[in-house]
């Protein structure tokens, strides 16, 4: 099953808006093929890629969905001198978080000056110097999410739909996202793969924090699977791991529960118990890792609030020295 052609170089009225996502990576690649495939506002070709560089271009995809079948697609990757990017009214930043300011406040003086953005990635932290920029551009607006579907890169250009989940949005601050763009949105996943809305988001992000924590960092300095954290001998880690971050998020006023945290987390590792961690698959690559911006992040608030988490702090310089050796 082919998808044909998506917005060349000059195929689409000057008024067409845009939706575009930032980074190609898994994720980027997967947010990308179902806004084109599965709506059909599709046909206006208006879904695109920004890219690093100056110059516009374009890129054969291929995308396998969860029904195996294999669709072809040509993307456009907008350049960033295209004036195109003033026409993008939608943007999801799927980049790894600690690149989220670099690639993203450059662009936001050339996006549209209603574009609502979508921040999409593992830990927190990156929403916060977005959202001080934010404030020079008054009519656009961020929201923040999670998102438990599951994606393989099998090659640069090439993605497999490999699990379903559910995508979890909240506004953050600024304008609020047109309910046009919200409609568009909430159209994105089909086949029991559902978006929530929530409001506020930051508890729900403080519990996708606390499953990341925990498998992140533990399955990359034990070079083990996410199901081998299931071992009584994890236990008394991931307690503390869930202990300290309970406590900061709750000077940071978001209350969660610990017994709820514990079993999504431990479920989260019998769901996941064949895969290896995005953090074990950074190490193993000598790749950056999100560290900073996960267990980094809980000491960071911490240290805001003048507590102690040994544990997560622990964890933060293991992992750091690992990557640097």
């Amino acid at each position: 099953m082919g998808i044909t052609s998506r917005l060349p170089p000059s195929s689409t009225p000057d008024n067409t808006a845009l939706i575009a996502v930032l980074g190609a990576g898994a994720i980027g690649q997967l947010m990308y093929h179902k806004l084109s495939v599965n709506t059909q506002a599709a046909q206006a070709n208006d879904v695109v890629f920004i890219g690093r560089d100056k110059l516009t271009r374009q890129q054969p995809l291929s995308f396998i969905d969860h029904t195996q079948h294999t669709h072809e697609s040509l993307a456009a990757i907008l350049g960033t001198d295209d004036d195109r990017l003033v026409r993008i009214e939608l943007l999801f930043v799927c980049v790894k978080a600690y690149q989220v300011g670099q690639a993203l406040i450059p662009l936001l003086a050339k996006l549209s000056p209603q574009c609502h953005i979508v921040l999409l990635h593992n830990g927190l932290g990156p929403h916060l110097p977005v959202a001080a920029a934010l404030a020079k551009h008054q009519g656009q607006g961020l929201s923040l999410g999670t998102t438990s579907q599951a994606a393989l890169k099998l090659s640069q250009w090439q993605v497999k739909h490999s699990g379903f989940g559910v995508t979890q949005l909240g506004h953050y601050c600024g304008a609020l996202i047109s309910a046009k763009l919200k409609a568009r949105l909430t159209n994105l996943h089909c086949d029991n793969q559902p978006i929530e809305w929530h409001q506020p988001v930051l508890p729900v992000l403080w519990q996708k924090l606390a499953i990341n924590a925990v498998i992140n960092p533990l399955t990359a300095l034990n070079h083990c699977a996410n199901g081998q954290l299931a071992s009584a001998e994890y236990q008394p880690q991931i307690r503390a791991i869930i202990d300290e971050l309970v406590q900061v998020a709750k000077y940071d006023g978001i209350t969660l529960d610990k017994a709820a945290i514990s079993a999504r987390v431990y479920r989260v590792i019998d769901l996941t118990a064949a895969n290896f961690s995005s953090m074990y698959q950074d190490i193993a690559h000598n790749r950056a890792t999100e560290i900073n911006e996960i267990n980094g992040y809980i000491c960071q608030q911490a240290k805001l609030d003048h507590l102690n988490v040994p544990i997560n702090q622990s964890l933060v310089d293991k992992v750091l020295q690992l990557s640097q050796s």
